[in-house]
């Protein structure tokens, strides 16, 4: 390698799941002397860990792509990579589309961008798009955060949902073992973390491919376990887990949540619509009244749990009077945070070919609609805090406002409050709230 240090650059679009990849990616860059620089035009490998999910996550990749895919004319040393769910979708297309690039690379192949780097710098374009066994993690990821962190479950994700591309582009379900969770986390605990959010495409699945089922035929190995399983890591003080599935969320998973002290009182639990056959159509495998019923039934044991959820609008076909039953649902349950979407076809699933598509008016008005209503009910569940004195874990400086530190509740809730990032960070403060919004809260230390 060249004296100088190479210069590196990650642009990261779409889910926690990208975010942990690419500090992990990072990680292996800066093994093999790679320094992070901040702007990307004064990097020599420029890296977008790209996201599928919607339309424009999509086109913004290619705006920022065609703009180093120039610069690449007059920089030959540059090195161009595409990482993540575009990339796997697209394949050799991308190629096709951009010749400028040197890696195109799907999710699963995250731990071996050093190997392929090592094909790109031998003077090939490479395309690693095919499905493999994801190779048990021992790089160290280079982590945005020293309080919290994530810790991936399980990768990849087995359901069908209609208008959905990740299983197309994360691949099968793999679970990591708990000894590896375990030891990761260990890890974590003596670095200084405070806080560990457990993460796959779908959580509750986790253990289903693992060996081992008990005399009753229950798998050994399923999220709940795995929570006893770690629930007493030494230095960790909080543990949270996204994104569930209701049609594998467990009263003895809500049990465990309850008994375990450091796990927090957070779900996050899409419900897509609240329409039986709209969730029909999008292979959802579960009715309105089952997804009430887990919320009654985490409130039952823990009361003032917050509650969030992802939520789309304008699924094909979708009338006015299904549209009005998810925003019942909305009205009914109330959420503390909600993640709207109005529905936009993707590549290679069904309901992106289904003749029933509605106009992007119709969209855009029942999202407008929803978010109002969301809004309205997240002030309202907010009252709840005013005056209370809440645990607040510190994360950082208020950019905003440099006087103030923010972190979370367990809830999740964002908390402003005055004091020095210096002597703060990283420390679980008590916080009496003085003023409440629809999605955060300011105090003052107790």
């Amino acid at each position: 390698m060249i004296a100088t240090p190479r210069r590196y650059h990650i642009t990261t679009f779409g889910c926690q799941m990208n975010k942990a990849d690419s500090e992990r990616m990072a990680g292996i860059l800066e093994d093999m002397g790679f320094q992070w620089s901040e702007d990307p035009n004064d990097a020599s490998l420029i890296l977008y860990n790209t996201c599928t999910i919607r339309d424009n996550a999509e086109q913004k990749v290619y705006s920022y792509l065609g703009r180093q895919a120039k610069r690449k004319h007059e920089e030959p040393d540059l090195t161009l990579i595409v990482a993540g769910c575009v990339a796997q979708q697209e394949g050799d297309a991308l190629l096709r589309r951009v010749p400028e690039l040197d890696l195109v690379m799907g999710p699963q192949h995250a731990n071996r961008l050093k190997d392929l780097l090592e094909a790109v710098f031998d003077g090939n374009q490479v395309v690693a798009t095919e499905g493999i066994n994801i190779v048990e993690d021992i790089t160290k990821p280079r982590r945005d955060s020293k309080v919290t962190a994530w810790v991936n479950i399980i990768y990849g994700c087995n359901e069908r949902c209609t208008y959905c591309v990740v299983p197309n582009v994360r691949g099968i379900e793999q679970s990591r073992t708990p000894e590896a969770i375990r030891a990761e986390m260990e890890e974590l605990g003596k670095q200084g973390y405070k806080e560990i959010t457990l993460l796959g495409q779908n959580i509750d699945a986790y253990g289903r491919d693992l060996p081992g089922v008990t005399e009753t035929g229950r798998h050994l190995h399923t999220l709940t376990d795995l929570l006893y399983f770690v629930h007493d890591v030494p230095g960790i003080e909080r543990i949270r887990f996204a994104t569930s599935h209701p049609r594998y969320f467990t009263k003895r998973l809500i049990r465990a949540c309850h008994e375990l002290p450091k796990v927090c009182e957070h779900f996050h639990i899409p419900f897509q619509s609240g329409d039986n056959d709209i969730l029909k159509a999008m292979a959802r495998g579960y009715t309105h009244q089952k997804y009430r019923s887990i919320i009654d039934k985490i409130r039952e044991y823990m009361p003032d749990a917050a509650i969030s959820a992802d939520a789309i609008v304008g699924f094909p076909g979708e009338t006015e009077a299904q549209f009005e039953n998810t925003m019942k649902l909305v009205e009914d349950i109330g959420f503390d945070q909600l993640n709207t979407a109005a529905y936009s076809p993707r590549p290679g699933t069904p309901a992106a070919l289904w003749d029933s598509q509605l106009s992007e008016e119709v969209k855009s008005d029942r999202l407008q609609r929803l978010n109002h209503l969301v809004g309205v009910k997240a002030a309202a569940r907010s009252q709840r805090y005013s005056g209370r004195i809440e645990e607040v874990l510190v994360e950082d400086q208020n950019p905003k406002n440099l006087h103030q530190v923010m972190g979370r509740t367990r809830g999740n809730r964002l908390t402003f409050f005055d004091g020095d990032i210096g002597a703060l960070k990283g420390e679980l403060v008590k916080v009496q709230i003085t003023e409440v919004r629809p999605f955060s809260l300011t105090g003052i230390v107790v």
